[in-house]
């Protein structure tokens, strides 16, 4: 084993060896879309006098994570999202209502003292006055001016005492800085007034609505009077429960934010509805992979083999990098970390074809050498296509917001790893099994000693497919304008992603139709509302911004015909972020398309460089256009399906052109048609068998994947379709068209050339 071999295989052993380790000792973090629970968006907003900063959302963020905390849900996570926006995550909780009645509450937490009590309800309240909430009681509370804001409040517990069980729960607060000695002088006046009079209450106001308005020691005269509650703590008490006094205390103990805040997106996801994606996407990654393990196997034997046991090595990785970077994982995420396995794939069939064509052809000796050729001469198409897939990749993780975020992240850790996979851990397997005397003797087991049965075809049959380049480009112009067509026809079915709304999916426990939905949505007063039935019997509802009372009755409308009804998904976003994400995505198109441009203007000449587009444009053609005739819905996910059929398109196309290059490099006299021709026949087995290898991971996304990842699936696999088509026979046409019209000038000698030329005896002893 030469030195470079050994590098390889210590390489190989030593990732291997801690991505198992990692794998069996720790778990990645799962999104809300797989655990349940509800994620709120709140957006900072400028207030009198204070403009929103970094600094001041980290405060807002800090105060939120106190109000989270208390709280008491398991592992919540409240983090700031660039210069003014919080996300926070509730693990657990679906019902997002109780979430935003103490994360999204706004203004400032004051105490008050109460000046009177109007029983009677005025048509309109003045200043100092609040409306009370009807569970205590009716009419309007007079208040002075704010005695104390939240920030002199350093905790509050809902408590209770194991002593006195007849007591029930109560709330227990702690003061900091001047709080207490502020506390004892209200407490102290409000102690001297009459027991059961406005005046003898503390009312507790957060964004102008009173949450507590509790009596100073009812029960106790006028004991306090002037001396107030001292020792910086003191207790609310009451009827509460449990739930009550812990609500109480969150809001309390949440304290004052610096500026108001609005909830701008809102998301729950009930965990049967986590545990089903997890599933089916579990299940699908299964299916895909065997049903690929199978066919690399049958088409290219022992190394085919080889580079399934890389595919397990890629799997392992993947998973290990997800969890030891800390990455969230997210059902779109799952999606990035299955469609990498077609990567994968692509990068140890671009290495077999190499090798297969480097042995027949008698370029190199024995079947050790023409591997290691076979990765040489791989490596550049292999560079080019990975290269391209973190292009699209890191725009949608830069450009992207929420759950396509993670498809992302989990699609640039899968192409490294895929490229770890391939050119290390399968190549070191690869290379050591095919020296062995056994496969020595027996070279047709190895993979690489004979050509696969679409190259015979292939160049049994030598198609002219150039000779009839204008047919083709006429072909694709058509599919083209039909995509487009429905565009303009149809339009486009925007998520509310993008337009802003809400999108409630109920789970009924009789089955019920659309239809029924439909007029059961209507009868709760929602008519224009877009009812469908989606793949697992279950409804989803779409309609514009409606708060969570409204979806609560939209849910029990439902109900009231399906036995019963549970909100497993419910989202809601503002339609100032539909717009910014909107926008954002047509941004993260532009760029992508000029990234790849701006790739292919430094790999290869400008006419290479236009079939490249047509190409694309074909692509993006198709499948827009597929979903625009078909009414489906265009949203992140489809925006992340986009992006990676541009980098899928792209890399194909590389492909096909680097191969042209170099065969047109070594027939420099011939004809450009027949040149194409070769390379076509040449890459072609590579295209079909890593499209049949990518479309069963696809497929079985597909089928199991649920709505979400159907549409994905759906729109990766028309991308893969039409893109084997147009790599080869959109780009590849216009660029012999383009060539015929403007062919490259021939290139010249370098200098040093022509003076040995001119004078060929210089230098020579007469």
């Amino acid at each position: 084993m030469n030195r470079s071999s050994l590098i390889r295989a210590l390489l190989a052993f030593f990732v291997l060896a801690a991505s198992t380790y990692v794998v069996l000792t720790a778990k990645p973090e799962l999104g809300l879309d797989l655990r349940g629970g509800t994620q709120i968006v709140l957006e900072a907003k400028d207030a009198p006098g204070v403009k929103v900063t970094s600094d001041i959302t980290d405060k807002v963020t800090q105060v939120l994570h106190r109000r989270v905390d208390a709280l008491g849900v398991a592992e919540p996570n409240v983090t700031r999202q660039g210069e003014n926006r919080i996300i926070v995550e509730l693990p657990g909780v679906q019902d997002p209502r109780e979430a935003a009645k103490v994360v999204g509450k706004t203004a400032q937490l004051t105490f008050h003292e109460v000046l009177n009590q109007v029983a009677e309800k005025p048509a309109k309240t003045a200043k100092g006055e609040i409306w009370l909430p009807s569970d205590m009681g009716a009419g309007v509370l007079q208040l002075s001016q704010p005695a104390m804001t939240g920030e002199l409040v350093s905790g509050a517990d809902g408590m209770i005492d194991p002593q006195q069980p007849g007591q029930g729960w109560f709330v227990q607060m702690k003061f900091q800085g001047d709080g207490g000695k502020i506390w004892a002088n209200i407490t102290g006046k409000a102690a001297c007034e009459p027991v059961n009079t406005p005046k003898r209450q503390i009312a507790i106001v957060l964004d102008n609505e009173v949450i507590s308005a509790p009596q100073v020691d009812p029960n106790g005269g006028n004991q306090l009077c002037n001396t107030g509650i001292a020792g910086g703590t003191s207790t609310i008490s009451g009827t509460f429960t449990e739930k009550e006094a812990k609500d109480l205390a969150a809001l309390i103990e949440g304290g004052s934010l610096p500026v108001p805040v609005e909830i701008i997106d809102q998301r729950s996801v009930g965990p049967s509805l986590g545990a089903d994606a997890i599933e089916a996407s579990a299940t699908a990654a299964i299916i895909g992979l065997a049903l690929t393990a199978i066919f690399i196997i049958f088409v290219y034997r022992l190394v085919g083999l080889m580079a399934v046991l890389g595919l397990i090595g890629y799997a392992g990785m993947s998973y290990a990098a997800l969890t030891a970077l800390g990455a969230t994982l997210t059902l779109p995420g799952l999606a990035g970390f299955v469609l990498a396995i077609g990567m994968a794939v692509d990068a140890n069939v671009l290495v077999f074809e190499r090798a297969r064509e480097d042995h027949i052809g008698g370029r190199t000796d024995g079947l050790r050498r023409s591997l290691r050729s076979g990765f040489q001469n791989a490596f550049s198409a292999i560079a080019d296509s990975n290269i391209t897939t973190l292009l699209a990749a890191g725009l949608l993780f830069f450009l992207a917001a929420g759950p396509v975020r993670g498809f992302g992240v989990t699609l640039s850790i899968g192409v490294l790893a895929s490229l770890l996979s391939a050119l290390v851990v399968t190549r070191v397997l690869a290379e050591f099994f095919v020296s062995r005397k056994f496969v020595l003797k027996r070279p047709g087991l190895s993979g690489i000693a004979g050509h696969g049965r679409v190259r015979i075809w292939l160049e049994d049959k030598r198609p002219a497919l150039m000779s009839h380049s204008r047919r083709w480009l006429l072909i694709s112009a058509v599919v083209i304008a039909v995509g487009v067509a429905g565009v303009v026809v149809r339009g486009l079915n925007l998520g509310i992603e993008f337009t802003g709304g809400r999108l409630l999916e109920v789970s009924t426990a009789q089955r019920i139709t659309p239809d029924q939905a439909r007029a059961a949505v209507g009868e709760a007063g929602y008519p224009t509302a877009i009812v469908q039935a989606t793949d697992n019997d279950n409804v989803t509802v779409r309609t514009g911004t409606i708060s969570d009372d409204e979806a609560e009755k939209v849910r029990e409308s439902i109900g009231r015909i399906g036995g019963s009804a549970e909100l497993v998904r419910n989202e809601s976003i503002g339609p100032s972020l539909g717009q910014e994400l909107r926008n954002k995505g047509l941004i993260a198109l532009g760029i992508a398309l000029l990234a790849q441009l701006a790739y292919l203007a430094a790999r290869f000449r400008w006419t290479f460089g236009a079939g490249a587009v047509l190409a694309l444009l074909q692509n993006v053609a198709v499948v827009v256009g597929v979903f625009a005739w078909t009414g489906k819905p265009i949203d992140g996910i489809f925006l992340a399906a986009i992006l990676t059929i541009i980098g899928y398109t792209v890399n194909d196309s590389v492909v096909v052109f680097d191969r042209i290059r170099e065969t047109r490099s070594s027939r420099a006299t011939d004809n450009l048609g027949p040149v194409i021709d070769t390379a076509i026949v040449n890459v072609l087995p590579r295209t079909i068998n890593t499209g049949i290898s990518t479309l069963f991971i696809l497929s079985a996304l597909l089928v199991l994947g649920g709505d979400s990842l159907g549409d994905f699936s759906l729109a990766l696999l028309l991308g893969i379709l039409v893109g084997t088509y147009s790599s080869n026979l959109t780009a590849a046409p216009l660029l012999l068209e383009l060539e015929r019209r403007y062919p490259a000038p021939p290139p010249r000698p370098k200098r040093a050339q022509v003076d040995r030329d001119a004078a060929p005896d210089r230098g020579a002893v007469v």
